[in-house]
C-alpha cells in the first residue's frame, strides 16, 4: 500500500514541476525586461555621451558640479569649474552634457549671501565659552 502511495505521489509532481518551471521562467523573463534591459540601455547612453564629449561642452558630472571641458583624453578630461580653476577628472565622471542656459553660471552664485551668518544667531559670552558641556559638573567644597 506504500508503494502504490509513492506512485500517485510521483504522476502528480510531474505536472507540478513543469508549472513552476513556466513560472519560473517567466519571472525570470519580466525580471530582466524590467530591470536589467533599461539598465543596460542607460549605461550604453552614457558611455556614448561620455566618449563623444569634447573641448568647450559644458557638463555636469555624477558629483553635480558644472564646468566646461578643456581638454582630454581616453581616460582623462579636465574640467574648468570656475575661471582658472581646472581639475582633472575621469571620463566616467560625465553624467551628461547640459545646454548653456540650463547650466548655472558664477555670476548667479553671490558669494555674499554665503559667507554672511545668520542674523539672529548669537555669539557666546565668555562664561559659555569657557564651559565644557561634554564634563560633567564638578562637586563643590562645603567650606
Amino acid at each position: 500500500m506504500g508503494s502504490i502511495f509513492l506512485a500517485a505521489n510521483s504522476t502528480s509532481k510531474g505536472g507540478s514541476s513543469a508549472f513552476t518551471f513556466i513560472i519560473l521562467a517567466v519571472l525570470v523573463g519580466l525580471f530582466y525586461v524590467l530591470i536589467m534591459r533599461p539598465q543596460r540601455n542607460r549605461q550604453r547612453k552614457a558611455m556614448q555621451t561620455q566618449s563623444q564629449v569634447m573641448p568647450g561642452q559644458r557638463i555636469r558630472t555624477t558629483a553635480g558640479m558644472y564646468g566646461t571641458v578643456i581638454s582630454g583624453d581616453d581616460r582623462d578630461v579636465v574640467i574648468e569649474i570656475a575661471p582658472g580653476v581646472q581639475v582633472t577628472m575621469l571620463r566616467r565622471a560625465i553624467m551628461e552634457v547640459v545646454s548653456d542656459d540650463s547650466m548655472p553660471s558664477h555670476e548667479d552664485i553671490h558669494p555674499d549671501e554665503a559667507d554672511d551668518p545668520a542674523p539672529e544667531a548669537e555669539t557666546a559670552t565668555e562664561d559659555e565659552a569657557d564651559t565644557h558641556h561634554d564634563e560633567p559638573p564638578r562637586p563643590t567644597t562645603g567650606n
